[in-house]
């Protein structure tokens, strides 16, 4: 086992298949701290308030907030591969095993893509969010569920993913699925929302360091394997990317948590302290008022910016 093995179990060598191919489609610790002590207060309401900024579903009770009414069945579906009607996958589960939502107008896309959702999102949520995905870029969406044990729990995962410390079993299922692709030539498209923009960074760094750990492949070899990622992210929580995938980043002036905790905003007098990977495009816009919730939801606020990845690529935005 490698130092940056997890407690998972190691994969079999993955060969080339015949299942259709992927569609090709850290923030300093302080500030991701003080999100936390200034989210978790004991005033109730104000507690809500902290917690909507994050909120990529309508508001719940601030009970399920605090994690005291959350739905203790959440957290068996964590770091599991979510299909079409909800079905719930295992870690390692191969791709091509797993039906994913397709767009309402086309049940057979030919590009698919891998999702990792947000904090305070139930399953049930996040198969909402695959629909959204699957509709907008008529591709197959395959999600990677990021459970959700109410506020407290879930900022404070967040700061651990940003330390890279301690287990995350979405970061878990995300590195190998991608690990496993890549060795077997095949390209993957993903995209990550909010707290799962920071999954998915962390996870593409864990593969990073695999290839050039595990497989002995130079810095300049794992770049180039890495090239055949394309990689969204909304509202994201990570300041920092590896080189190699090909990136689009949304951020939303008017939202908080990627101007505060993330690739920062029009404005940054710290931008230069952050890494959004080599060739990266990152498209900033906004959208909202004094609704933070509104201004970070994903498919109220997010998607309606988001374009075709090659278009986006090309810098061809719709705003």
């Amino acid at each position: 086992m490698s130092t940056i093995d997890r407690n998972r179990k190691t994969l079999p060598q993955a060969t080339q298949g015949t299942r259709p191919s992927l569609d090709k489609t850290q923030q300093p610790v302080g500030t991701a701290a003080n999100t936390v002590k200034n989210t978790v207060v004991p005033n109730a309401k104000v507690a809500k308030q902290g917690a909507d900024a994050f909120e990529s579903a309508p508001a719940r009770q601030t009970a399920n907030l605090l994690g005291g009414g959350s739905k203790p069945s959440d957290k068996v579906h964590d770091g599991q591969f979510v299909g079409a009607n909800g079905q719930t996958f295992p870690p390692g589960t191969p791709l091509s095993q797993i039906p994913g939502v397709t767009p309402r107008n086309n049940p057979n896309p030919s590009k698919s893509i891998i999702y990792v959702n947000g904090i305070l999102t139930p399953k049930e949520s996040q198969s909402s969010d695959l629909q959204a995905i699957a509709d907008k870029a008529n591709a197959k969406a395959i999600g990677i569920h990021n459970s959700t044990e109410g506020v407290i729990s879930d900022l404070a995962q967040c700061v651990k993913d940003k330390l890279d410390k301690g287990r995350n079993p979405a970061v878990d299922t995300l590195a190998d699925a991608v690990y496993s692709e890549l060795k077997a030539g095949r390209d993957v498209h993903l995209m990550g929302y909010s707290q799962g923009g920071l999954i998915t960074a962390r996870a593409l760094f864990d593969v990073e360091r695999r290839l050039r750990i595990e497989d002995g492949l130079s810095k300049a070899d794992t770049q180039k394997l890495m090239s055949k990622l394309n990689v969204e992210t909304f509202g994201a929580a990570s300041t920092k990317y590896p080189d190699g995938p090909n990136y689009v980043h949304y951020v939303n002036n008017r939202d908080v948590v990627p101007t505060l905790t993330g690739l920062g905003g029009s404005f940054d007098p710290v931008g230069f302290l952050k890494d959004a990977g080599k060739g990266a495009v990152v498209h900033r816009f906004g959208d909202g008022g004094l609704n933070l919730a509104a201004n970070h939801n994903f498919q109220g606020t997010y998607m309606k910016h988001r374009v075709p990845f090659e278009e986006a690529r090309a810098g061809r935005f719709n705003d």
